[in-house]
């Protein structure tokens, strides 16, 4: 079982700050520049995880139609020919710049409500070689963990929130439990006081 130090680690940003936020709201997802067949396999795989987490999808978002949009693409240059994309995304062009620096592979943009809950996130792929060499099924779960709830930037940096069993990709026990708590209706679905580990440790408990 996570215990709240844990816990706490898996939400505490790099700035030392505590932030944690769930969706508000139904995930609306569409999916760009991938076969029907990885299309089906990352559809799947957000099944899989609402249904941990008790959370439901809908066809539309009243408000921006399709509220979790995943982009996978070659070069970060293609980004900014999007049409629309840089009006959801602000200072589309200076990001793009940044990432290609950094020479990143991936990049995840979150929008939030007015309770600070998420209302959307943007998933983008490039696909290089490392990602290009990770399983479909890994990826894409590996891709919508990372998308159900705002993890802190260093949340995953030393050790995957997914694990083998077998000839199958899982979520490990202790990260499924923990999405499942985080999901529960009587926890906010936004955070900031560290406190907030010690209630979803103590709802770990309570519904494993």
């Amino acid at each position: 079982m996570m215990d709240a130090t844990k816990i706490e680690a898996l939400f505490t940003r790099e700035s030392g700050d505590y932030v944690f936020a769930r969706w508000g709201r139904p995930i609306a997802p569409v999916v760009f520049g991938v076969s029907d067949e990885t299309l089906a396999v990352i559809k799947g795989a957000l099944e899989a995880v609402m249904t941990l987490s008790g959370h439901q999808m809908a066809e539309t978002d009243p408000e921006l139609g399709s509220n979790l949009m995943v982009f996978f693409f070659q070069d970060w240059d293609e980004l900014p020919e999007v049409p629309g994309l840089d009006r959801l995304i602000l200072e589309l062009r200076p990001l793009v710049e940044k990432l290609k620096a950094a020479e990143a592979n991936q990049y995840r943009v979150f929008h939030f409500d007015p309770e600070g809950a998420i209302k959307a996130c943007f998933v983008f792929l490039r696909m290089d070689k490392a990602l290009s060499d990770v399983p479909a099924q890994t990826l894409a779960l590996s891709q919508i963990v990372q998308s159900v709830l705002l993890w802190s930037d260093a949340a995953f940096r030393q050790q995957s929130p997914l694990a083998v069993a077998g000839d199958r990709t899982i979520l490990r026990p202790e990260i499924s439990a923990l999405i499942r708590a985080a999901y529960d209706p009587v926890m906010p679905p936004a955070a900031q006081d560290s406190s907030h580990a010690l209630r979803l440790a103590a709802r770990i408990g309570q519904v494993q």
